[in-house]
């Protein structure tokens, strides 16, 4: 089983590739869960109620990104730790999740990242817990790591 190496805050990591997040891609490569439009619905959690995926795994937005554009993707290892959330399909919206507010933007290749209110979405490849806030706020790769709230705000 191939292994994704990662260092964070001064320690390493490594996880098994399997254990990526459904519907994320690392490396902006497409996974076959990607083949599948991902269900962005809503959970409460300790920082409030937020975005998270059909597996209910958080999604983050990037600080460092611009609407509908991912920074992410052209930092090395970026999305090696921070996968994008993928699709070829539209993404469907849970219940009060705005579908209008849903999109998506072309990655490389054919890849489509899903977005909500102009900001691409991720997941974080060692949020084994779907529970767990503890990343919500990172410092990684030049910027911060939040959670998005139904509104599309950042949740910090």
């Amino acid at each position: 089983m191939a292994a994704v190496a990662c260092a964070l805050g001064g320690f390493a990591f490594a996880a098994a590739a399997g254990a990526v997040p459904s519907g994320a891609a690392t490396a902006g490569a497409a996974t076959p869960a990607a083949a599948h439009a991902p269900t962005v619905r809503l959970e409460r959690t300790s920082v409030g109620t937020i975005l998270v995926d059909g597996s209910g795994s958080l999604l983050y937005l990037f600080t460092r990104d611009r609407r509908n554009k991912d920074r992410c993707a052209n930092v090395s290892g970026c999305l090696m730790v921070w996968p994008a959330l993928t699709t070829a399909h539209r993404p469907v919206a849970g219940t009060n999740v705005r579908s209008s507010l849903l999109g998506t933007i072309k990655l490389r290749g054919a890849v489509r990242q899903v977005t909500y209110a102009g900001h691409p979405l991720y997941t974080y490849v060692l949020d084994f817990d779907p529970t767990s806030t503890f990343y919500v706020g990172t410092n990684e790769y030049g910027g911060r790591w939040y959670a998005v709230n139904a509104a599309g705000k950042a949740v910090k």
